[in-house]
């Protein structure tokens, strides 16, 4: 695993909308985000292991903002932990978003463009999250392979990674199955999906324990933030 740390990782489109831009956040936006995302786990919905309909539990604990996500739905209060309302989703974070969105899809102007998928134009700048779910996996949490299809929104999911490095599997829109591709995913990772590959599906089967940067603030464990546009009103 990562044997190749010393050559520099180029972005890579894994499917067509689905865009890889490693090493995307700098050590020192990482540890802004990574104590961000420690305020936010503190409440007013704390960080938990979410109840799957069928009585399983997930193994990563999440948190989320502007909506409550639950299976399989949004709502602005936590009524399956505490009934408060989430943490409203801050203006700075649609800006990264949008950034990251401009940066992935080659916009014109954007610093570090990719410029493979093609002109997103106005995309980046129209580009406006409203949630954002934060997971966080111990050495022992994994995602099962599914679908982000709960938003009435397509807009692209932009998803980034902190901590210990793991294996993001991103698969087809059809099945869980084959075809599919996996791809490691570091801190400091970017990963943007959407257009043809926006209800692809995904998963993280392995996450490689202390491989995290302390200089980032995360000495173990790994956080992913994604963010999403639900379409929703209000």
């Amino acid at each position: 695993m990562n044997g190749d740390a010393l050559f520099p990782r180029e972005p890579t489109v894994i499917a067509p909308g689905a865009v890889h831009v490693p090493g995307w956040l700098s050590v020192e936006r990482q540890g802004e985000l990574v104590g961000a995302c420690r305020s936010w786990a503190r409440g007013p919905v704390p960080l938990r292991h979410t109840v799957l309909p069928g009585g399983g539990v997930m193994s990563v604990r999440t948190v989320c903002l502007g909506w409550h996500w639950q299976p399989y739905r949004y709502s602005r209060t936590a009524d399956d932990v505490n009934g408060a309302r989430v943490a409203p989703f801050p203006d700075w974070l649609v800006e990264w978003g949008r950034t990251a969105l401009a940066v992935a899809y080659g916009d014109v102007g954007a610093v570090g463009a990719v410029g493979a998928v093609g002109a997103v134009g106005a995309v980046g700048q129209e580009y406006t999250p409203d949630t954002a779910l934060i997971n966080f996996y111990d050495g022992a949490a994994r995602m099962g392979m599914h679908q982000d299809k709960e938003e009435r929104s397509g807009a692209p999911v932009v998803s980034l990674s902190i901590g210990d490095t793991c294996v993001f599997r991103f698969g087809n829109t059809e099945s869980r199955g084959r075809p599919y591709t996996d791809v490691e995913l570091v801190s400091g990772d970017l990963f943007v999906f959407g257009g043809p590959s926006r209800f692809a599906y995904h998963g993280v089967p392995k996450v490689y324990p202390g491989t995290a940067d302390p200089a980032t603030g995360m000495h173990s464990g790994r956080l992913n933030i994604t963010l999403r546009e639900t379409g929703l009103p209000g």
